[in-house]
Parts: C-alpha cells; sequence; structure tokens
C-alpha cells in the first residue's frame, strides 16, 4: 500500500531538499550538540508531549545532575522526580529510569542499537526507539511524531485518521522507503523540525517551505485541511478542596499519592473531590479528622487553581487551616516540612502554584 504514495515520487530530490534545508536551517538545541545515545535518550523522552522551549531548561538541569546512564540509574526515586517536578507525565522518568538500569545491566551501559532490543526496553516506543537509532547511531530507521504525521500527510496527500494506529504504520511504511540512507539523522530531524517550524498545524508556511514542489496537498491547496484527526473526548472536570494546614511550629502537612495511578508517589497537600461547593471547609475538617485523627480549625479559601490534563480538568480550592501542638504524623507517606524543607519534595504542577501562591507569599 505504501508504494502507492511513493509511485511517481522524487524520493531524492525530497531527501536532498530536506536534508540541505535542515543543516541550514536547525535550531541550536542543547541535545543536537551530541551523538550520545543517551542524551538523545533523554531528550526524546521529555520531548514526548512537551513544547522545545520548555524542555531546554529541564534538559540541561537533567544532565548536570545525572551525566550519564549509570547516574541515573543509581539515583533515588525521589531525586529525579524532583528533577523531573513540573515536566509532566511522570511515568515518562520512571520508566527511563528503569530502561537506564537494564542497559547498565544487561548490556553494560550501551545503549543498543538494534530496533529489536531497544524496543524491548520499558518506555521505548517506535518513535523513540527510531529517533535514537537515527539520530544516535545513522541507522535508516523511521520516527513517526505528531510533526512528521502532519509533514507526511500534506506531502503525499493521505486523508487516513492520524488518531488510528494503522495510520501511523503506514507513515512508518512511507518512511522505510523514503529515509535517507546517506543522512537519516538529519532527515528524520529535518522532518520534525519542518513540522515544528513550516508545516505547522495551523497557517502552514508553504511560501518557506523547502520540500514545497513535492507536496501534494500544496498542490491541490488542500494543506490546510490535513492530517485528519478524531477530536478527543471532552475532558472531565473535576471540583477538588486542598488545605494547607500549619501546626503550631509552623510546618505544613504534605502527604505521598498513591503508588499507581495519576501522579502516582507525587507529594501533595491534603485534598478530596467535592460535588457540594457550600460546605467544603466542613468537608475539610471531617476529612481531617478521619484520616489524619487531628483536629483543625480550618478558615476561608485562600486561593483557586485550575489544572488542566489531557482527559482531566482539576479546580481546585485552597484552604488554609491550623492545628494546636505537633502530632505525629510522621510516615514514608505523611510528613510535617518546614518552608526551606518542601523544596526538597516534587509535587504536581498544580500544588507548585499552592506552594508558590499560598506558603512562599505567606508567613
Amino acid at each position: 500500500m505504501t508504494q502507492e504514495y511513493l509511485r511517481d515520487f522524487n524520493v531524492t530530490g525530497f531527501q536532498e531538499s530536506l536534508v540541505d534545508w535542515f543543516l541550514e536551517n536547525q535550531r541550536e538545541l542543547p541535545w543536537r550538540e551530541s551523538k550520545d545515545p543517551y542524551r538523545v535518550w533523554v531528550s526524546e523522552i521529555m520531548l514526548q508531549q512537551t513544547r522545545v522551549d520548555t524542555v531546554i531548561p529541564y534538559y540541561q538541569a537533567f544532565m548536570r545532575e545525572f551525566p550519564t546512564l549509570e547516574a541515573l540509574a543509581e539515583a533515588e526515586e525521589d531525586r529525579i522526580l524532583k528533577a523531573w517536578e513540573g515536566l509532566g507525565y511522570y511515568s515518562r522518568v520512571r520508566n527511563l529510569q528503569t530502561a537506564v538500569r537494564e542497559v547498565v545491566e544487561k548490556y553494560e551501559g550501551t545503549v543498543p542499537d538494534t530496533r529489536k532490543e531497544i524496543s524491548s526496553l520499558k518506555g521505548v516506543g517506535p518513535y523513540t526507539a527510531g529517533a535514537i537509532l537515527s539520530i544516535a547511531y545513522g541507522k535508516p530507521e523511521p520516527a513517526v511524531d505528531g510533526n512528521v504525521m502532519r509533514v507526511l500527510s500534506r506531502v503525499f496527500l493521505i486523508d487516513e485518521d492520524i488518531a488510528k494506529p494503522a495510520t501511523r504504520k503506514i507513515f512508518e511504511g512511507i518512511l522505510y522507503d523514503l529515509v535517507s540512507k546517506k543522512d537519516p539523522s538529519s532527515f528524520n530531524q529535518g522532518l520534525m523540525e519542518l513540522g515544528a517550524l513550516i508545516c505547522t498545524p495551523t497557517s502552514p508556511g508553504c511560501l518557506l517551505c523547502p520540500v514545497r514542489e513535492y507536496c501534494r496537498a500544496n498542490e491541490k491547496g488542500v494543506q490546510a485541511e490535513l492530517p485528519i484527526k478524531t477530536k478527543k473526548k471532552k475532558q472531565t472536570v473535576k471540583q477538588m478542596a486542598a488545605i494547607v494546614l500549619r501546626n503550631e511550629y509552623g510546618e505544613v502537612l504534605i502527604e505521598k499519592r498513591p503508588e499507581t495511578g495519576l501522579l502516582a508517589r507525587l507529594w501533595q497537600f491534603p485534598n478530596i473531590e467535592i460535588t457540594n461547593e457550600n460546605d467544603q471547609s466542613q468537608l475539610l475538617t471531617k476529612f481531617l479528622s478521619e484520616q489524619f485523627k487531628v483536629v483543625a480549625e480550618v478558615g476561608p479559601d485562600i486561593q483557586h487553581v485550575e489544572h488542566v490534563f489531557s482527559h482531566l480538568v482539576w479546580n481546585i480550592t485552597v484552604f488554609e487551616g491550623h492545628i494546636k501542638e505537633r502530632p505525629n504524623l510522621e510516615s514514608e507517606t505523611r510528613k510535617w516540612v518546614s518552608q526551606s524543607e518542601i523544596e526538597r519534595y516534587a509535587f504536581p504542577v498544580s500544588h507548585q502554584k499552592i506552594i508558590q501562591q499560598s506558603l512562599m507569599t505567606r508567613v
């Protein structure tokens, strides 16, 4: 089927035009300073579902703290979660560490250079495998992400739904024949760069496109109608109430989220889901009494936080509370921490906002 798309297509011309453009116009990004497979791997995991500008400082800080596979493999989970704090999708870094440990133990610290071996590592899907193999090892392997699917759907006038796994297979099949054997690294990065800078989701810059003459969608004037993608389901909205609970020493109570599920094992302020907005403070008082065995004075709300996930929206009303003395709640999942100590713990973005506004700005 993929051969049909490539019939009468100038593969060599497309390859040369794209690679020449990339080599001339590529952005200076820190992960492009080295072909080290570990560094390529870290950058590709970070870039999943995260913008380049957001990733740059995280990548630089992460590589300073974990400059080698061995450093990451040996690190405690709390350290890697803190380094990842704010990037979201924390399962990415947990899977990365699990996979890195396997590379250290099974492959003597050398990232595998075959698709079969590298794809067996936890968290390494077809795109990440292709990106590492082509960029770090110069192998002509396809690397199909959202940018690449958008570019190829326009170039080859593919009107299949890119949200379907079967459609990704079409693009991978095309790329096996299309990827440059001479410079697969620049070719694959060029496709990604083209999608990021020129062949954008809306208002593509066709006049600046280095492969415009090969683009079938541009020829027919339908580039803005592609790619075809089914809309995501409407996000679920949850109303939450959280509390910054202080003891007489000014310490605040934090707890660790469950071992599995959304934002697993990150720290947070005690919170509950609510259905009646009129009795939030009463519900928090009851929750603290039943779950933490403390009698708290819950004051008025002090902050509102909205956090949007891909499938979920949290609307959090934040309250401030006080208790007398310092009841012993210390465990692996519950802690009293001072304002200075709280910086050691990794929190989800929503609760980082609480720290910044309701903790750091209040005495």
